[in-house]
């Protein structure tokens, strides 16, 4: 690598680890919970404003169903989550989803978990981002004003991070993770200290306002249609369960009980924070509107485009610490950068179930291969690169973007508790042992109630999201699958192509004869080089092969090849329109037709150069013919290399970059290793 990529590369990522490195990577609970968990727990900051935002369709009235919709997703996130624990313990090579559904239900559900999973992994940054994004706005209007290109940057940063590996990017998103945690729960006790206990009212910036309802008096189907189109919304706060089964291989051992009591831990904090952000939206009387221009009234008048909707959090951090008060800065500030953070989880998630796939031949193989800083960066690079196509073409609009969400994720979430259901079934045929049937009846239990829940969830997501977005996702799912199979087809027409044979065969039996031709423009030094290296190998006949295209060139070269009596048959194949690459096609694949059993041999005389113009100059005729000639079977193709003056000084430049060492690229001082003396017995 030249010196002018090298340098870079090492200070955005720092320098290379090698492979036997890979067990100081592995990540602790307490850095593990940040990494793989700062999604869900992110998620509270935009959660129970959508669950407000789709109650406003009905009006004020409405709000009153919301600690019953938060209810529901609560129940549902610790099926979740105590479902995922069965899984994680079950399955801890970091397959997740992917591998219980491939499994226990086979290839075809297993793809279509994975299709889910990668689209909800894209949408996860996406949204994450947009939502980091529009609460940074709310403090500074240049964020608002120029939206894409402020999340495009958070994507590439957020990328680089990734890229220096998963436990540094981990201690660099923990801090932000636990302050965003710490003052979540701070703002409910001191909340609810100041409404149970001092008994004072706390009133958020838009208590006053009004909403003017979409739909006054719903009743019946249509209430209910509404209210689980909240709770679908709601359940926004489970995004990012699933990353920790299948990151499981990142945690340190032992991995599985690691894993399981960091869900545990992730569950009881995201159900609390929602909760408590919940109740105080209603303490404190926040209003939100799907379109607070025209429907928040302010004294019977809407409040106008110049109007900006604060997030539910931010409303209730201000009712609670007051507005512009230094906790109340705090949050915001760990809130949008939490937001920017909890791409995180997609970005671990992302890269290991694309390595897992391309492993299984679903993906380009490049995906399964670790980077300089053993972290999956092409999957890292790819992720980024269809997060930002993804901001750019809904204007990094979270209200959009949302609508697209969750989809994917509850596929995966029933697909793989029915997997898991499966797999207590298969081992409670042979297991016999009591206390083991007892544990594995209770967790199948767990994981029925699970698939039955998730399935019912992912029903009424469907039902209320698809016309608002969710097609998008589930045409996403299908090009991944589509793509997928195609990949999987390829590579194994080509497995199936090239394994080596029982009996023998036709690559495998000696040929006949090896024909060798040596090409020929001018009778120089690297013409004889060529010459000289072909009659080394044996050849049952070689010869040299000359287009004519100047008749005095030919002469020449004629003449020149007879005074110097060099002792190979020299064959001149004219060329009357001064065409190079096809005669010496064509006589080639006549010599095939001749003897299918031969093998042709053709040595072409190549310039070796030192600068890249002087490839502009050279060896054109040689790419071109080497080009066709691959395709024509039975011909083996060597190139002579003949160094030019210019090449030594190339050789000297990559000389000094072998011994040159880019800043970080390697540690200051030597290595002392201390071996143990043997001890002497006696």
């Amino acid at each position: 690598m030249s010196k002018l990529t090298d340098v870079p590369k090492r200070i955005l990522i720092g320098r290379a680890l090698r492979s036997d490195n890979l067990g100081e990577t592995l990540l602790p609970k307490r850095i593990a919970l940040p990494v793989f968990a700062s999604d869900p727990l992110s998620s509270v900051a935009y959660a129970p404003g959508e669950v407000l935002l789709v109650l406003s369709i009905a009006g004020v009235s409405a709000y009153h169903f919301s600690p019953w919709i938060a209810v529901a997703v609560v129940v549902l996130m610790f099926t979740v989550v105590a479902s995922y624990r069965q899984n994680v313990r079950a399955y801890p090579s970091g397959g997740g989803d992917y591998e219980v559904a491939n499994t226990n239900l086979g290839p075809k559900a297993g793809l279509t978990v994975a299709s889910a999973l990668l689209v909800d992994y894209v949408l996860t940054v996406a949204v994450s981002i947009s939502s980091g994004v529009e609460n940074l706005g709310s403090a500074i209007p240049f964020v608002v004003e120029h939206k894409v290109p402020v999340a495009v940057g958070a994507i590439v940063l957020l990328t680089l991070m990734n890229l220096r590996g998963v436990k540094e990017s981990g201690k660099l998103f923990a801090i932000p993770t636990y302050l965003f945690v710490v003052g979540v729960f701070l703002m409910i006790l001191w909340g609810a200290f100041r409404g149970l206990v001092l008994g004072e009212s706390m009133h958020a910036p838009t208590s006053e306002l009004e909403i003017k309802p979409e739909h006054q008096g719903l009743a019946g189907f249509a209430l209910v249609f509404l209210l689980l189109r909240a709770f679908s919304s709601g359940c926004a706060a489970l995004t990012g369960v699933e990353a920790i089964s299948n990151g499981v291989p990142a945690f340190r051992k032992p991995k599985s009980k690691n894993a399981a009591t960091t869900l545990a831990m992730m569950g009881l904090l995201a159900v609390t924070m929602f909760c408590g952000i919940i109740g105080l939206a209603m303490a404190t009387d926040v209003k939100m509107a799907e379109n607070p221009a025209e429907d928040l009234l302010r004294d019977g008048a809407a409040v106008g485009e110049s109007f900006v909707q604060d997030p539910v959090i931010s409303q209730v951090a201000a009712a609670v610490f007051g507005d512009g008060t230094f906790l109340f800065v705090v949050l915001a500030a760990a809130t949008a950068l939490v937001l920017f953070l909890a791409a995180n989880t997609a970005y671990n998630g992302f890269p290991l179930l694309g390595s897992i796939l391309a492993q299984d031949r679903y993906l380009p193989r490049q995906l399964h291969t670790r980077g300089d800083r053993l972290a999956f960066s092409n999957g890292i690079v790819l992720l980024a690169g269809a997060a930002v196509l993804l901001v750019w073409i809904y204007g990094a609009d979270s209200t959009k973007l949302i609508q697209l969400y969750i989809v994917g994720v509850f596929v995966s979430f029933t697909l793989s508790q029915t997997g898991m259901v499966r797999h207590w079934n298969r081992h409670l045929r042979t297991e016999k042992d009591p206390a083991a049937r007892r544990h594995m009846v209770r967790s199948r239990a767990i994981n029925t109630f699970g698939a039955f829940f998730t399935g019912l969830v992912l029903v009424v997501v469907l039902a209320t999201k698809f016309t608002h977005g969710a097609w998008v996702a589930l045409l996403g799912m299908v090009i991944f699958y589509g793509t997928m199979t195609a990949i999987r087809k390829h590579y194994d027409r080509v497995a199936e192509e090239i394994a080596a044979d029982e009996t023998p065969s036709d690559e495998t039996v000696r040929p006949s004869r090896v024909h060798s031709i040596v090409l020929v423009s001018k009778l120089h030094r690297p013409t004889l080089r060529a010459l000289a290296y072909a009659k080394l190998i044996r050849s049952d006949r070689l010869e040299a092969l000359s287009i004519s295209v100047d008749p005095e060139e030919t002469k020449v070269l004629r003449d020149e090849w007879e005074r110097r009596g060099i002792n190979v048959p020299l064959k001149i194949l004219d060329s009357p329109y001064r065409e190079v690459t096809r005669p010496v096609i064509d006589y080639v694949k006549g010599l095939r037709r001749e003897s299918p059993r031969d093998v042709v041999s053709v040595y072409i005389p190549e310039y070796v150069v030192g600068h890249w113009y002087e490839h502009l100059l050279h060896n054109q005729s040689a790419l071109r013919l080497k080009g066709r000639l691959l395709f024509t079977p039975g011909v083996m193709v060597t190139s002579v290399p003949y160094q030019l003056e210019s090449s030594e000084a190339a050789k000297k430049r990559a000389r000094k970059r072998a011994e040159w060492n880019a800043p970080g690229s390697v540690r200051r001082g030597p290595v002392e290793r201390k071996h143990k003396e043997p001890t002497r017995k006696g």
